[in-house]
Protein backbone atom coordinates (compact mmCIF):
# COMPACT_ATOMS: atom_id res chain seq x y z
CA UNK A 1 0.00 0.00 0.00
CA UNK A 2 3.03 2.24 1.04
CA UNK A 3 4.47 2.23 -2.37
CA UNK A 4 1.32 2.14 -4.62
CA UNK A 5 0.27 5.87 -2.17
CA UNK A 6 3.68 6.90 -3.03
CA UNK A 7 3.24 6.39 -6.65
CA UNK A 8 0.01 7.36 -7.15
CA UNK A 9 1.42 10.91 -5.92
CA UNK A 10 3.80 11.23 -7.77
CA UNK A 11 2.62 10.80 -10.82
CA UNK A 12 -0.23 13.14 -9.94
CA UNK A 13 1.99 15.71 -8.56
CA UNK A 14 4.05 15.41 -11.99
CA UNK A 15 1.59 15.74 -14.11
CA UNK A 16 0.07 19.28 -12.62
CA UNK A 17 3.45 20.54 -13.21
CA UNK A 18 2.75 20.57 -17.09
CA UNK A 19 -0.95 21.63 -17.11
CA UNK A 20 -0.68 24.86 -18.18
CA UNK A 21 -3.25 28.02 -16.79
CA UNK A 22 -1.80 27.15 -13.27
CA UNK A 23 -2.43 29.68 -10.38
CA UNK A 24 0.19 31.60 -11.03
CA UNK A 25 -0.43 32.38 -14.68
CA UNK A 26 -4.11 32.64 -13.80
CA UNK A 27 -3.75 35.54 -11.07
CA UNK A 28 -1.64 37.25 -13.90
CA UNK A 29 -4.12 37.04 -16.48
CA UNK A 30 -6.32 38.84 -14.13
CA UNK A 31 -3.59 41.57 -13.59
CA UNK A 32 -3.15 41.88 -17.46
CA UNK A 33 -7.31 42.26 -17.38
CA UNK A 34 -7.17 45.24 -14.73
CA UNK A 35 -8.84 42.89 -12.06
CA UNK A 36 -9.81 44.94 -9.22
CA UNK A 37 -9.94 42.14 -6.07
CA UNK A 38 -6.71 40.99 -7.84
CA UNK A 39 -4.79 43.56 -7.64
CA UNK A 40 -5.71 44.99 -4.03
CA UNK A 41 -5.06 41.30 -3.20
CA UNK A 42 -1.41 42.22 -3.92
CA UNK A 43 -0.93 45.68 -4.03
CA UNK A 44 -0.05 45.85 -0.60
CA UNK A 45 -1.03 48.52 1.86
CA UNK A 46 -3.82 51.01 1.04
CA UNK A 47 -2.89 51.80 -2.42
CA UNK A 48 -5.28 51.89 -4.80
CA UNK A 49 -5.65 49.06 -7.23
CA UNK A 50 -4.63 51.90 -10.48
CA UNK A 51 -1.40 52.05 -8.57
CA UNK A 52 -0.72 48.46 -8.11
CA UNK A 53 -1.57 47.58 -11.99
CA UNK A 54 0.92 50.56 -12.81
CA UNK A 55 3.60 49.80 -10.36
CA UNK A 56 3.69 45.94 -11.79
CA UNK A 57 3.16 46.85 -15.28
CA UNK A 58 6.57 48.86 -14.94
CA UNK A 59 8.58 45.27 -16.31
CA UNK A 60 11.95 45.05 -16.53
CA UNK A 61 11.74 43.90 -20.14
CA UNK A 62 12.85 40.41 -19.10
CA UNK A 63 11.68 36.96 -20.39
CA UNK A 64 8.87 35.07 -18.04
CA UNK A 65 8.09 31.20 -18.03
CA UNK A 66 4.53 32.44 -17.81
CA UNK A 67 2.55 33.02 -20.59
CA UNK A 68 0.91 37.02 -20.11
CA UNK A 69 3.62 38.19 -17.98
CA UNK A 70 5.52 40.29 -19.95
CA UNK A 71 5.77 43.97 -18.70
CA UNK A 72 5.21 42.59 -14.93
CA UNK A 73 8.13 43.27 -12.34
CA UNK A 74 10.04 39.87 -12.45
CA UNK A 75 10.05 40.88 -8.30
CA UNK A 76 6.30 41.01 -8.46
CA UNK A 77 5.63 37.42 -10.25
CA UNK A 78 8.12 36.41 -7.55
CA UNK A 79 6.17 37.36 -4.93
CA UNK A 80 3.20 35.47 -6.66
CA UNK A 81 5.31 32.37 -6.79
CA UNK A 82 6.14 32.19 -3.07
CA UNK A 83 2.71 33.01 -2.54
CA UNK A 84 1.35 29.68 -3.87
CA UNK A 85 4.78 27.55 -2.79
CA UNK A 86 6.21 27.82 -6.40
CA UNK A 87 9.16 29.31 -5.14
CA UNK A 88 11.11 25.75 -4.73
CA UNK A 89 12.11 23.25 -6.84
CA UNK A 90 9.82 20.65 -7.89
CA UNK A 91 12.15 17.77 -5.70
CA UNK A 92 11.36 20.23 -2.35
CA UNK A 93 7.82 20.37 -3.05
CA UNK A 94 6.95 17.11 -3.52
CA UNK A 95 8.68 15.79 -0.52
CA UNK A 96 7.60 18.19 1.54
CA UNK A 97 4.17 17.32 0.40
CA UNK A 98 4.66 13.81 1.69
CA UNK A 99 5.44 15.15 4.88
CA UNK A 100 2.43 17.29 5.43
CA UNK A 101 0.33 14.58 3.86
CA UNK A 102 1.57 12.11 6.22
CA UNK A 103 0.59 14.34 8.99
CA UNK A 104 -3.06 14.72 7.39
CA UNK A 105 -2.35 18.31 6.52
CA UNK A 106 -3.31 18.62 2.73
CA UNK A 107 -2.49 22.96 3.28
CA UNK A 108 -4.97 25.24 2.32
CA UNK A 109 -7.35 25.82 -0.46
CA UNK A 110 -5.73 28.73 -2.81
CA UNK A 111 -9.11 30.16 -3.82
CA UNK A 112 -11.17 29.09 -0.54
CA UNK A 113 -10.20 30.58 2.77
CA UNK A 114 -10.48 27.22 4.34
CA UNK A 115 -7.72 23.88 4.97
CA UNK A 116 -8.51 20.88 2.37
CA UNK A 117 -9.17 18.79 4.88
CA UNK A 118 -12.28 21.01 6.51
CA UNK A 119 -13.17 21.41 2.71
CA UNK A 120 -12.99 17.57 2.03
CA UNK A 121 -15.18 16.96 5.18
CA UNK A 122 -17.69 19.59 4.42
CA UNK A 123 -18.55 18.16 1.11
CA UNK A 124 -18.00 13.89 1.75
CA UNK A 125 -21.68 13.89 3.28
CA UNK A 126 -23.35 14.37 -0.07
CA UNK A 127 -21.38 12.19 -1.88
CA UNK A 128 -21.33 9.52 0.78
CA UNK A 129 -25.21 9.68 1.01
CA UNK A 130 -25.41 9.49 -2.75
CA UNK A 131 -23.14 6.32 -3.43
CA UNK A 132 -24.49 4.48 -0.20
CA UNK A 133 -27.83 4.61 -1.08
CA UNK A 134 -27.18 3.90 -4.53
CA UNK A 135 -24.72 0.67 -3.73
CA UNK A 136 -27.64 -0.56 -1.09
CA UNK A 137 -30.50 -0.18 -4.01
CA UNK A 138 -27.97 -2.19 -6.27
CA UNK A 139 -27.42 -4.77 -4.58
CA UNK A 140 -31.17 -5.68 -3.29
CA UNK A 141 -31.95 -5.42 -6.70
CA UNK A 142 -28.94 -7.16 -8.53
CA UNK A 143 -28.78 -10.08 -6.13
CA UNK A 144 -32.35 -11.28 -6.16
CA UNK A 145 -32.19 -10.68 -9.86
CA UNK A 146 -28.14 -12.69 -10.71
CA UNK A 147 -30.14 -15.90 -8.41
CA UNK A 148 -33.32 -15.38 -11.07
CA UNK A 149 -31.27 -15.79 -14.00
CA UNK A 150 -29.28 -18.45 -12.68
CA UNK A 151 -32.30 -20.64 -11.91
CA UNK A 152 -33.81 -19.66 -15.34
CA UNK A 153 -30.24 -19.90 -17.21
CA UNK A 154 -31.01 -20.40 -20.64
CA UNK A 155 -34.52 -19.68 -20.86
CA UNK A 156 -36.72 -16.47 -21.96
CA UNK A 157 -36.34 -14.63 -18.87
CA UNK A 158 -32.74 -14.71 -18.68
CA UNK A 159 -32.23 -14.03 -21.94
CA UNK A 160 -34.81 -10.93 -21.99
CA UNK A 161 -33.23 -9.72 -18.81
CA UNK A 162 -29.48 -10.12 -20.14
CA UNK A 163 -30.31 -7.89 -23.30
CA UNK A 164 -31.90 -5.19 -20.81
CA UNK A 165 -28.88 -5.41 -18.58
CA UNK A 166 -26.34 -5.06 -21.42
CA UNK A 167 -27.97 -1.64 -22.96
CA UNK A 168 -28.11 -0.52 -19.52
CA UNK A 169 -24.70 -1.24 -19.01
CA UNK A 170 -23.40 -0.08 -22.18
CA UNK A 171 -25.25 3.73 -21.60
CA UNK A 172 -23.00 5.98 -19.36
CA UNK A 173 -24.82 6.80 -16.04
CA UNK A 174 -24.61 10.76 -16.73
CA UNK A 175 -26.26 9.72 -20.42
CA UNK A 176 -29.34 8.53 -18.24
CA UNK A 177 -29.27 11.55 -15.54
CA UNK A 178 -29.93 13.87 -18.73
CA UNK A 179 -32.58 11.85 -19.80
CA UNK A 180 -34.16 11.44 -16.38
CA UNK A 181 -34.00 15.67 -16.44
CA UNK A 182 -35.50 15.73 -19.59
CA UNK A 183 -38.25 13.39 -19.23
CA UNK A 184 -38.84 14.06 -14.98
CA UNK A 185 -36.85 17.58 -14.18
CA UNK A 186 -39.01 19.66 -16.24
CA UNK A 187 -36.56 19.89 -19.29
CA UNK A 188 -39.35 18.95 -22.04
CA UNK A 189 -42.37 16.82 -20.63
CA UNK A 190 -42.50 16.50 -16.40
CA UNK A 191 -41.61 18.81 -13.98
CA UNK A 192 -41.45 16.42 -11.11
CA UNK A 193 -38.37 16.20 -9.29
CA UNK A 194 -36.10 19.11 -8.34
CA UNK A 195 -33.05 19.93 -10.89
CA UNK A 196 -30.65 21.15 -8.52
CA UNK A 197 -29.34 20.30 -4.72
CA UNK A 198 -29.78 18.33 -1.92
CA UNK A 199 -32.67 19.52 0.25
CA UNK A 200 -34.85 22.60 -0.25
CA UNK A 201 -34.22 26.23 0.84
CA UNK A 202 -37.33 25.96 3.62
CA UNK A 203 -35.56 22.44 4.53
CA UNK A 204 -34.49 23.39 8.19
CA UNK A 205 -38.14 24.79 8.43
CA UNK A 206 -40.01 21.36 7.51
CA UNK A 207 -40.92 18.79 9.80
CA UNK A 208 -38.41 15.52 10.67
CA UNK A 209 -41.36 13.00 8.12
CA UNK A 210 -41.25 16.49 5.86
CA UNK A 211 -37.55 16.48 5.72
CA UNK A 212 -37.14 13.37 4.93
CA UNK A 213 -39.55 13.24 2.14
CA UNK A 214 -37.93 16.48 1.01
CA UNK A 215 -34.69 14.63 1.10
CA UNK A 216 -35.46 11.74 -1.12
CA UNK A 217 -37.23 13.87 -3.76
CA UNK A 218 -34.12 15.89 -4.47
CA UNK A 219 -32.09 12.37 -4.52
CA UNK A 220 -34.18 10.41 -6.73
CA UNK A 221 -33.16 11.28 -10.14
CA UNK A 222 -29.58 11.16 -9.24
CA UNK A 223 -29.55 7.69 -7.52
CA UNK A 224 -32.07 6.35 -10.33
CA UNK A 225 -29.63 7.31 -13.05
CA UNK A 226 -26.65 5.63 -10.60
CA UNK A 227 -28.61 2.45 -9.91
CA UNK A 228 -29.76 2.01 -13.87
CA UNK A 229 -26.39 1.81 -14.82
CA UNK A 230 -24.66 0.04 -12.26
CA UNK A 231 -26.18 -3.18 -11.60
CA UNK A 232 -25.43 -5.08 -14.62
CA UNK A 233 -21.68 -6.25 -13.44
CA UNK A 234 -22.92 -7.14 -10.38
CA UNK A 235 -26.02 -9.25 -11.31
CA UNK A 236 -24.04 -11.15 -13.92
CA UNK A 237 -21.60 -11.84 -10.77
CA UNK A 238 -23.79 -12.82 -8.73
CA UNK A 239 -25.19 -15.44 -11.13
CA UNK A 240 -21.91 -16.50 -12.84
CA UNK A 241 -21.30 -17.65 -8.77
CA UNK A 242 -24.49 -19.49 -8.59
CA UNK A 243 -24.04 -21.57 -11.66
CA UNK A 244 -20.73 -22.60 -10.81
CA UNK A 245 -21.75 -23.78 -7.53
CA UNK A 246 -24.76 -25.44 -8.55
CA UNK A 247 -23.13 -27.79 -10.66
CA UNK A 248 -21.17 -29.21 -7.60
CA UNK A 249 -21.35 -32.36 -5.75
CA UNK A 250 -22.87 -31.16 -2.36
CA UNK A 251 -25.60 -30.22 -4.57
CA UNK A 252 -26.71 -32.92 -6.17
CA UNK A 253 -26.48 -34.93 -2.92
CA UNK A 254 -28.51 -32.00 -1.67
CA UNK A 255 -31.15 -32.95 -3.96
CA UNK A 256 -30.64 -36.67 -3.81
CA UNK A 257 -32.00 -36.77 -0.38
CA UNK A 258 -35.12 -34.81 -1.59
CA UNK A 259 -34.87 -31.83 -0.30
CA UNK A 260 -36.79 -29.15 -2.35
CA UNK A 261 -35.60 -25.92 -4.58
CA UNK A 262 -35.79 -23.18 -2.25
CA UNK A 263 -34.01 -25.45 0.11
CA UNK A 264 -31.44 -26.52 -1.97
CA UNK A 265 -30.55 -22.89 -3.11
CA UNK A 266 -30.96 -20.79 0.03
CA UNK A 267 -30.14 -23.60 2.05
CA UNK A 268 -26.99 -24.79 0.87
CA UNK A 269 -25.58 -22.75 -2.50
CA UNK A 270 -26.16 -18.92 -1.12
CA UNK A 271 -23.71 -18.88 1.35
CA UNK A 272 -20.90 -20.18 -0.70
CA UNK A 273 -22.22 -18.36 -3.57
CA UNK A 274 -22.41 -15.19 -1.84
CA UNK A 275 -18.93 -15.21 -0.64
CA UNK A 276 -17.17 -13.38 -3.54
CA UNK A 277 -20.44 -10.49 -3.95
CA UNK A 278 -20.72 -10.01 -0.21
CA UNK A 279 -16.62 -9.97 0.26
CA UNK A 280 -16.77 -7.05 -3.10
CA UNK A 281 -19.19 -4.93 -0.78
CA UNK A 282 -16.75 -2.12 0.40
CA UNK A 283 -14.92 -1.88 -3.20
CA UNK A 284 -18.67 -1.36 -5.19
CA UNK A 285 -19.28 0.89 -2.73
CA UNK A 286 -15.87 2.91 -3.12
CA UNK A 287 -16.20 2.57 -6.83
CA UNK A 288 -20.01 4.11 -7.18
CA UNK A 289 -18.67 6.83 -4.05
CA UNK A 290 -15.71 8.18 -6.02
CA UNK A 291 -16.32 7.63 -9.55
CA UNK A 292 -19.74 7.11 -10.68
CA UNK A 293 -21.26 10.17 -8.63
CA UNK A 294 -18.46 12.63 -10.18
CA UNK A 295 -20.29 13.74 -13.40
CA UNK A 296 -23.84 12.86 -11.29
CA UNK A 297 -23.16 15.33 -8.76
CA UNK A 298 -22.16 18.24 -11.21
CA UNK A 299 -24.97 17.46 -13.67
CA UNK A 300 -27.73 17.75 -10.76
CA UNK A 301 -25.31 20.86 -8.66
CA UNK A 302 -24.80 18.65 -5.96
CA UNK A 303 -22.45 19.87 -3.34
CA UNK A 304 -20.28 16.67 -3.02
CA UNK A 305 -16.63 15.63 -3.61
CA UNK A 306 -17.17 15.24 -7.26
CA UNK A 307 -18.38 18.80 -7.83
CA UNK A 308 -15.57 19.84 -5.88
CA UNK A 309 -13.05 17.99 -7.61
CA UNK A 310 -14.58 19.69 -10.95
CA UNK A 311 -14.64 23.34 -9.80
CA UNK A 312 -11.09 22.43 -8.86
CA UNK A 313 -9.32 21.02 -11.39
CA UNK A 314 -11.05 24.16 -13.47
CA UNK A 315 -9.69 26.63 -11.35
CA UNK A 316 -6.25 25.21 -10.75
CA UNK A 317 -6.60 24.88 -7.14
CA UNK A 318 -3.74 21.76 -6.78
CA UNK A 319 -4.17 21.78 -2.62
CA UNK A 320 -7.81 20.96 -3.37
CA UNK A 321 -7.01 18.28 -6.03
CA UNK A 322 -4.02 16.49 -4.69
CA UNK A 323 -5.53 16.53 -1.65
CA UNK A 324 -8.68 14.99 -2.32
CA UNK A 325 -6.56 12.81 -4.95
CA UNK A 326 -5.01 11.49 -1.56
CA UNK A 327 -8.13 10.80 0.66
CA UNK A 328 -9.65 9.17 -2.50
CA UNK A 329 -6.63 6.66 -2.89
CA UNK A 330 -5.73 6.07 1.02
CA UNK A 331 -9.35 4.91 1.19
CA UNK A 332 -9.31 3.41 -1.76
CA UNK A 333 -6.23 1.58 -0.66
CA UNK A 334 -7.99 0.30 2.87
CA UNK A 335 -11.12 -0.56 1.10
CA UNK A 336 -8.99 -3.17 -0.84
CA UNK A 337 -7.39 -4.11 3.04
CA UNK A 338 -10.89 -4.79 4.25
CA UNK A 339 -11.98 -6.51 1.07
CA UNK A 340 -9.19 -9.33 1.48
CA UNK A 341 -9.97 -9.60 5.29
CA UNK A 342 -13.65 -9.86 4.46
CA UNK A 343 -12.67 -12.73 2.15
CA UNK A 344 -10.74 -14.20 4.77
CA UNK A 345 -13.77 -14.11 7.62
CA UNK A 346 -16.26 -15.37 5.35
CA UNK A 347 -14.42 -17.91 3.60
CA UNK A 348 -11.81 -19.76 6.43
CA UNK A 349 -10.35 -21.54 3.38
CA UNK A 350 -8.66 -18.53 1.88
CA UNK A 351 -5.65 -18.50 3.32
CA UNK A 352 -3.14 -15.94 1.82
CA UNK A 353 0.20 -16.91 3.65
CA UNK A 354 -0.39 -20.25 1.47
CA UNK A 355 1.87 -20.09 -1.88
CA UNK A 356 1.53 -22.78 -4.76
CA UNK A 357 5.04 -23.99 -6.29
Amino acid sequence: MIPTLLGIMLVSFLIVQFVPGGPVERMIAQLQGHSVDATARFGGGGGSADTSVGATAQGTGESSQYRGAQGLDPEFVAELEKMYGFDKPAHERFFQMVVNYLQFDLGQSYYRDVSVIDLVLEKMPVSISLGLWSTLIIYLISIPLGIRKAVKDGQPFDIWTSAAIFIGYAIPSFMFAILLIILFAGGRYFDIFPLRGIVSDDWVDMNTLAQIADYFWHMALPIAAMVISGFAGLTMLTKNSFLDEINKQYVLTARAKGLEQKQVLYGHIFRNAMLIVIAGFPSAFLSIFFTGSLLIEVIFSLDGLGLLGYESVINRDYPVVLGTLYIFSLMGLLTTLLRDVIYVLVDPRIDFNSRTV
